[in-house]
């Protein structure tokens, strides 16, 4: 019985081993598997060719300050009542356009003065003249001394002056009495309205501010490598990312011709200072918005976006292709079709795809489905949103 049990043991031991080692055999070849096909895994993904493309550079700006050079007040220029107010705030005025109307009271009275002192300078100069021809008859006749002609002559000469003199104020006076009618000084908006009608003026007193925003204004500092890019009478298209701030009321005379949120608005290049003929690191690039749909008032406004009217050709990626918001990094799909994490230096973009400017070569294959996970050396099957990687 023994013997039995021992014999027994034994085998149970013999049958635990191998056991034991069928498992461990098992486990090995398991992972050996797993690791096969890991390394034969391809992950299927979404990719691009980096290639020459015709673009519209844009220039995404946080925010521009519109500002006009055409502003101006109407002023005062004599003293007096405001008897009439013509405008309103934000209503359109021409340059020469009554806006105020003014009551000095002297004035008619001073021009009634000045009416008598020429009536009275006009007899009087009737009568030199006529004393004077009298005495220059009788002067050449030898009929009386020169001192008598002397003094006609004399008289006569004041007279004329007197005259002059007279009518000069009287002019001087309806030059006033015109300015009783205070004229805007440029084409625009009334943007403020100082004083209210009945109120009492002294001359040099701004009565309104008039602004022409039918051309508004913004520069921006460029470096000089981009500032190289531009030109005087470039064109671009300007609109906005915040669609609430064009929504301003049909019906009334700001919004002729607004398109709310699909308003575009041609941008011209005015001015590079310094000139792109200077050397500069940095330089300031003035730019000019045709307002003249009067829906851009002078304030400041976020979330513009500027696209060149001019085409221009660039080797070119996917946005979608970069993995850092820098723009600086890729995956680039290498010829055995395994991962490879480039640096790149990238330049303008059209919301869609950015100029390489270097770190990628045309050609080359570029992941534009999400990195995130994404490793160096995994393989990849790459299908390209054309079909044919074109």
């Amino acid at each position: 019985m023994k013997r039995l049990y021992i014999v027994g043991l034994v085998l149970i031991l013999l049958f635990a081993i191998a056991m034991i080692g069928y498992g461990a055999w098992l486990n090995k070849t398991g992972e050996n598997q797993i690791t096969e096909r890991m390394e034969q895994r391809t992950i299927p993904l979404q990719g691009d060719k980096v290639q020459m493309r015709d673009m519209h550079p844009k220039l995404f700006l946080d925010a521009i300050n519109l500002y006009s050079e055409d502003m101006a007040d109407a002023i005062a220029l004599i003293d007096g009542r405001i008897e009439k107010v013509s405008v309103s705030k934000n209503s359109h005025v021409e340059s020469g356009e009554v806006i105020f109307t003014l009551v000095n009271d002297d004035i008619p009275l001073k021009i009634q003065q000045a009416d008598s002192s020429i009536a009275k300078a006009e007899a009087q100069l009737a009568n030199a003249k006529n004393n004077y021809k009298r005495y220059t008859r009788l002067r050449e006749r030898d009929a009386t001394s020169i001192e008598k002609f002397d003094e006609a002559e004399a008289a006569y000469f004041a007279s004329e002056a007197a005259l002059k003199e007279a009518k000069t104020i009287k002019e001087q006076l309806l030059v006033q009495s015109a300015r009783q009618e205070v004229l805007a000084p440029i084409d625009g908006e009334i943007l403020i309205v100082y004083r209210q009608q009945g109120a009492y003026v002294q001359a040099g007193t701004p009565l309104a501010l008039v602004g022409n925003f039918s051309r508004l204004l913004f520069s921006m500092p460029v470096d000089d490598k981009n500032a190289q890019r531009f030109s005087v009478g470039d064109t671009a298209q300007l609109t906005f990312t915040n669609n609430q701030i064009l929504r301003k009321a049909y019906d009334t005379e700001y919004a002729a011709g607004n398109r709310g949120d699909a308003q575009i608005f041609d941008v011209t290049v005015k001015e590079i200072m310094p000139s792109l003929d200077e050397p500069a690191s940095l330089r300031k690039v003035v730019l000019e918005i045709d307002n003249r749909v009067g829906l851009l008032e002078q304030q400041t406004y976020n979330g513009a976006v500027l696209t060149s009217s001019k085409t221009r050709k660039f080797l070119t990626a996917p946005l979608s292709a970069m993995i850092d918001t820098k723009r600086t990094e890729v995956f680039v799909v290498t010829a055995e079709n395994t991962l490879e994490r480039r640096q790149v230096r990238t330049g303008a973009d059209d919301g869609r795809y950015v100029e390489i400017i270097s770190g990628l070569r045309e050609g080359e294959t570029v992941v534009t489905s999400d990195a995130e996970g994404l490793e160096v050396g995994t393989k990849v099957e790459v299908t390209f949103a054309g079909g044919d990687g074109k």
